[in-house]
């Protein structure tokens, strides 16, 4: 490997990979470089990957020097697939290309792990032959067919058991040790384009009743009767949606700090001791989900997600999530490390926690309490009809419920003018279910509004925060 360098024409090759890792740091983690420099730094590195595996090929016939030359070009190509899917907003294709990757990564090492233990162990059978090792003397390599943990009747078995186990071990702690390193980040990025805080349209429910029609059967007039009950619900629009719902100046619906690729999503907290699931695997959240995407105009992901509390370590400063729903009916357990992540969530990253009693008293009573934890100096107030998170971009009449598990009204924690936390009282996800929890039309139609209002409200705010950042840096630049 040291002879390679050493040869001039391979010597551009140091740089290209020097270049290579800052691009993929500052793509993971630093968030300094546009986007289109990463397009095409990654985009010509894989380029000239593959062009320089086609020249070592024709230089040299081996074919194990051409499997080894193969590997930095899949590293190469494996991470310009996943980039590229996650640029184009692709993000269940950016997961499946990396599942691929680490399977291929695994499958591939140990079969090098494999065929490496093999080889030392025929150097070691070699020189046991020739003079064999000392008596007494204990021996723990594992590619020594001698060691003392191998059965005597099934050395190899044993051997190769024992480097599956280890590789597998090993393999996994190094995936799980990368992941929790600070360069290994996601990010959370809004949809660009830009808009009024205006309310949106207003619209009736109507129940329209066909008339019954009395048929005579001897009538040589032949036509389908309607049911004797046909009985449908249409909309009427009272006002013309004459404007783009978002905040700034840009091109279609969504928010002028957003990206082309950003999407809203819909993240949902985890935690311990309860249930942070319930009807999860329902349809709640992503019904609201499209329902926001519908009601606003902005792009919104495939499908919902959620994150641990530790996972919100990963989100960096400027691309975070502007909100997480959290919800529940049973036992709401946070640590005090988990307390620490929230408060920098809140308050640092410029969060917003959009919490829903899911069925108890006793679940908002402990979410009173961690946020105790979480901002001891805030006290928590009524949200007022009239607060902007109330009235748009829908007017809210009365604060819609399923149930009132937790009283019947919201609640709210202010830092600086803005609501860093939201809790409904009342199971507001049910309503946002298939079957609606079987509340009335005119109540899960509020809750489908409201979901939207307090979306909107928390990227809004978001969107503010992330223009006086920008300011800032603008002033500290021409000072």
């Amino acid at each position: 490997m040291s002879s390679f360098w050493k040869q001039p024409e391979n010597r551009p090759y140091l740089i290209f990979v020097g270049v290579w890792v800052l691009l993929w740091c500052d793509w993971s983690a630093w968030y300094l470089l546009p986007s289109w420099f990463h397009v095409i730094g990654f985009t010509v590195a894989t380029a000239l990957g593959w062009g320089w595996y086609l020249r070592r090929r024709k230089q040299n016939r081996r074919k194990v020097d051409q499997r080894w030359s193969l590997a930095p070009v899949f590293v190469l190509s494996w991470q310009w697939l996943v980039f590229a899917a996650s640029e184009m907003g692709w993000s269940g294709a950016a997961r499946f290309f990396t599942l691929l990757g680490m399977s291929i990564l695994f499958f591939a090492g140990l079969c090098v792990t494999v065929w490496w233990v093999e080889k030392q162990s025929r150097e070691y059978a070699v020189a046991a032959s020739g003079g064999g090792r000392g008596s007494g003397e204990r021996v723990w390599n594992l590619c020594n067919l001698e060691a003392w943990y191998l059965r005597k009747r099934s050395q190899k078995l044993d051997q190769s058991l024992w480097t599956f186990l280890l590789y597998t071990l090993l393999f996994f702690l190094l995936v799980l040790i990368l992941s929790h390193l600070p360069g290994c980040r996601e990010i959370y990025e809004m949809p660009a384009g830009g808009g009024e805080q205006a309310q949106l349209q207003k619209v009736k429910i109507q129940k329209v009743i066909k008339k019954k029609l009395v048929i005579n059967p001897f009538s040589s007039i032949v036509f389908n009767p309607p049911p004797i009950e046909d009985i449908k619900l249409q909309f009427q629009e009272l006002t013309k949606h004459a404007y783009q719902v978002g905040f700034g100046e840009g091109k279609g619906s969504g928010f002028a700090g957003g990206t082309q690729r950003g999407k809203v999503r819909f993240i949902r907290l985890e935690y311990q001791g309860g249930d942070w699931d319930q009807d999860f695997s329902g349809s709640s959240d992503l019904n609201m989900l499209l329902e926001y995407g519908i009601r606003t105009g902005h792009k919104v992901a495939e499908q919902p997600e959620s994150r641990r509390i530790s996972q919100l370590k990963n989100f960096p400063i400027g691309k975070s999530p502007p909100f997480l729903y959290v919800t529940g009916q049973r036992n709401l357990e946070v640590s005090n490390s988990e307390v620490e992540v929230l408060r920098e969530y809140l308050t640092d990253k410029h969060g917003m926690l959009f919490a829903d009693n899911g069925g108890s008293a006793g679940w908002g009573q402990q979410f009173f309490a961690v946020m105790q934890k979480v901002l001891p100096q805030v006290k928590p107030i009524k949200v007022p009809l009239d607060h902007p998170i109330h009235t748009t971009p829908y007017p809210i009449p009365f604060l819609p419920y399923v149930a009132p598990h937790g009283g019947k009204d919201a609640w709210g924690w202010v830092v600086d003018g803005r609501l860093v936390a939201y809790y409904h009282p009342g199971d507001i996800g049910d309503a946002w279910a298939d079957d609606h929890a079987k509340v009335r039309r005119e109540i899960w139609e509020y809750c489908y509004q409201l979901g939207t209002n307090v979306i909107f409200y928390s990227h809004v705010e978001y969107n503010r925060w992330l223009d006086s950042l920008n300011q800032n840096q603008k002033a500290d630049g021409n000072e």
